[in-house]
C-alpha cells in the first residue's frame, strides 16, 4: 500500500522491493487507475475545486481548502444526491449512483499526487456531493484506508463525516473511529421538525460512539421558528 498511497506510484514495475515475478503478475492482472481531473478552478483565497470524471462517465467534485496549519480535502461520497436539501446545489441535479470505496479514496490520492507542489492533505471532510450514510459501507471502507498507517495515516480527529441526519444508519457507526456532524436542513425545521427523531439520534450516538469521539448538531436558527429547539 505504501507505494500507491504514500509515494503515489501506480506502475507495478516501479515497486522495486517486490520481486520481479510478483511485479510481472500484478502488471498482468491488476491496474491502478486514479480518477481523471476534467477541470480545476482556483479561488483568490487559494481554494481549489476539482471536477472529476469517473470511469462510468459520472462527474463528481472535490475541494482542497488551505489554512495556516492544515490542508483540508472536501470529498464526495455519491454522484448526485437523492435528498434534495434546498440549500444544496447537488440535490437539484438528482441522484445518479453511489461511489465505490476506490472512487472515494481515489479523490484523496488525487489531492496528494495530482499537483506535486502541494503539501499532503492533513484533514478530510465528507461534505462534498452525496449523503455519506446512504453509502455507508464504501464510506467506512475508505475511512479505514485513510487511517491505515501504510496508507495515509490520518487520525480519527482529522476525518469528519457530515450527514443530514440519517437516524437508522447512525446505529451502524458503533465502535467506528470518526467524527460525525449531523446537519438538519432549514426547510425541515420550518416544516414542523421531528424533534423525537433528532433527540433519538442524539441519545443513540451518545451510547454508541466511544473513545472521545465528538457529535455536533448544526441548524439554521430562524427567530420564532427554530430558536426554541434544543438537542440535549
Amino acid at each position: 500500500m505504501k507505494w500507491i498511497h504514500q509515494r503515489g506510484v501506480t506502475d507495478f514495475m516501479q515497486m522495486t522491493d517486490f520481486s520481479l515475478d510478483l511485479r510481472s503478475q500484478l502488471y498482468e492482472i491488476a491496474e491502478v487507475k486514479p480518477p481523471k481531473v476534467e477541470e480545476c478552478l482556483l479561488s483568490p483565497e487559494g481554494t481549489k475545486k476539482y471536477l472529476i470524471k469517473l470511469d462510468s462517465g459520472s462527474m463528481i467534485e472535490m475541494v482542497k481548502i488551505p489554512e495556516k496549519k492544515r490542508l483540508t480535502l472536501c470529498i464526495s461520497s455519491q454522484a448526485g444526491c437523492a435528498l434534495q436539501c434546498t440549500f444544496c446545489a447537488t440535490g437539484a441535479q438528482g441522484f445518479e449512483r453511489n461511489l465505490s470505496d476506490a472512487e472515494i479514496i481515489g479523490q484523496l490520492w488525487l489531492a496528494n499526487f495530482y499537483d506535486e507542489s502541494s503539501p499532503p492533505i492533513s484533514n478530510v471532510v465528507f461534505m462534498g456531493m452525496g449523503e455519506p450514510l446512504l453509502n455507508i459501507e464504501p464510506v467506512m471502507a475508505s475511512i479505514s484506508l485513510m487511517q491505515h498507517q501504510n496508507a495515509y495515516g490520518l487520525s480519527k480527529r482529522r476525518i469528519t463525516l457530515s450527514t443530514s441526519g440519517i437516524v437508522p444508519e447512525i446505529n451502524k457507526l458503533a465502535d467506528r473511529s470518526i467524527f460525525i456532524i449531523t446537519v438538519p436542513t432549514p426547510i425541515d425545521f420550518l416544516n414542523k421538525p421531528d424533534l423525537g427523531a433528532i433527540k433519538k439520534s442524539s441519545s443513540m450516538v451518545g451510547k454508541i460512539l466511544k473513545n472521545g469521539d465528538i457529535v455536533i448538531y448544526e441548524s439554521t436558527v430562524y427567530p420564532g421558528a427554530t430558536e426554541e429547539i434544543c438537542v440535549p
